[in-house]
C-alpha cells in the first residue's frame, strides 16, 4: 500500500525511508528462505513502487537537452551525472539546490542551522587526540580555521586549564598558498615497532572534498612536506589505499591505468613502491577481482 500511495514528505526523506524499508524487507525475505530469483523480482518491483516516485527528475529544465534527445531506449538516464565536475552535472546540482530552498527554505536562516554551526565552531569542543611519540595530535576546525589546523601538544599541557597548541600544518594557509581548497582526509603513520621515532606520515588531502585524495609525505619533526625531489612519496589524485611497509617502501593501491580499479571505482591491486623509484615501476603484490569493492594492503605491529 505504501508503494502505491507516495508519502506526503520531502523527496529526500521519502527516498531515505524507502531505502531503509527496502533493506529491512530484504533482510526479512532472506531470513525466511525465499528463492534468490523471487527475491530479486520482488526487490525490483518494490524499488519501482517505492523509490522511483520520490527521486528528483533526471534533468532540470533546460539542462542537457541534446543528451536527452540522443539517449538510447533503456539507457540509464542518470549516466551523464558520472562526470561530477561536468557543466551539465553542476547545473543540475544548482537547479536541485534551488528547488530545495524554494521548497523547504534557506537552511542558513533557520534556528537549528545556527545552533549546529555554533556547536561546530565552539571553542569548548572536546579536542580528540592521537598520540605519536611524546606528542598528542588533534585536527581542529572553527570559524577562524574552516579548513582546519593539524596541531599538537604535550600531555602535561593538555591536562592544564589552557593547553598550549603548536600548529603542525595550517590547511587554510596551505590552500591559499597553493590555490587549491584542500580538505583533510586523515593520515597514515610510519610505524617501525619498538624503534619508532614517529617522524613521518602520509597526509590524505582531497582537492575540494571529493572521495579522491592526493597523498603527500610529511615530516612532523620539521613540520614540512618531504618534496619529491628529496625522495618524498607523492601519489596523484585518485581513490587511494596506502600503508607504510617500511620507511622506504609503501603498499599502494591507486589508479595505475586500465584494469587497475574495481567496478566500484576503487583500487583492485596492491603494489610495493620503493622510495626513489617511479610509482609506475612499483611491483604487484596482490590483486582482487574487478567485481570486488576494493583491495588494500597494510603492515602493522601488534602491541
Amino acid at each position: 500500500a505504501v508503494g502505491k500511495q507516495p508519502l506526503p514528505m520531502a523527496p529526500h526523506r521519502a527516498a531515505a525511508l524507502s531505502a531503509a524499508l527496502g533493506a529491512v524487507s530484504g533482510l526479512f525475505r532472506r531470513r525466511h528462505g525465499q528463492p534468490p530469483a523471487q527475491q530479486e523480482q520482488r526487490r525490483q518491483r518494490w524499488h519501482r513502487a517505492h523509490i522511483t516516485v520520490s527521486i528528483p527528475p533526471a534533468r532540470c529544465e533546460g539542462v542537457a537537452a541534446t543528451a536527452t534527445a540522443a539517449q538510447a531506449p533503456g539507457e540509464d538516464p542518470y549516466l551523464w551525472l558520472e562526470e561530477v565536475q561536468g557543466s551539465e552535472a553542476l547545473e543540475w546540482v544548482r537547479c536541485r539546490n534551488q528547488h530545495a530552498v524554494q521548497t523547504i527554505g534557506e537552511p542558513a536562516s533557520s534556528l537549528i542551522y545556527q545552533r549546529i554551526l555554533d556547536a561546530l565552531n565552539s571553542k569548548e569542543k572536546i579536542p580528540y587526540l592521537t598520540r605519536l611519540g611524546s606528542y598528542y595530535y588533534n585536527f581542529w576546525k572553527d570559524k577562524d580555521h574552516p579548513q582546519g589546523l593539524w596541531r599538537r601538544t604535550t600531555l602535561e599541557s593538555f591536562r592544564s586549564k589552557d593547553p598550549v597548541w603548536e600548529t603542525v600544518l595550517d590547511l587554510d594557509a596551505l590552500s591559499h598558498a597553493e590555490g587549491i581548497s584542500w580538505v583533510w582526509h586523515g593520515k597514515t603513520v610510519l610505524d617501525e615497532g619498538e624503534n619508532s621515532i614517529w617522524d613521518r606520515v602520509l597526509l590524505h588531502l582531497s582537492p575540494g572534498g571529493s572521495d579522491a585524495v592526493v597523498v603527500r609525505e610529511f615530516d612532523v619533526t620539521n613540520k614540512a612536506f618531504v618534496e619529491e625531489k628529496d625522495g618524498g612519496f607523492s601519489i596523484p589524485e585518485s581513490k587511494v589505499r596506502v600503508s607504510y611497509r617500511t620507511r622506504d617502501e609503501l603498499l599502494v593501491g591507486t589508479n595505475f591505468g586500465e584494469g587497475s580499479m574495481t567496478d566500484s571505482g576503487y583500487p583492485r591491486t596492491v603494489r610495493a613502491w620503493r622510495r626513489g623509484t617511479p610509482l609506475s615501476m612499483s611491483q604487484l603484490t596482490f590483486e582482487g577481482e574487478s567485481q570486488d569493492i576494493s583491495a588494500s594492503g597494510h603492515m602493522y605491529y601488534d602491541r
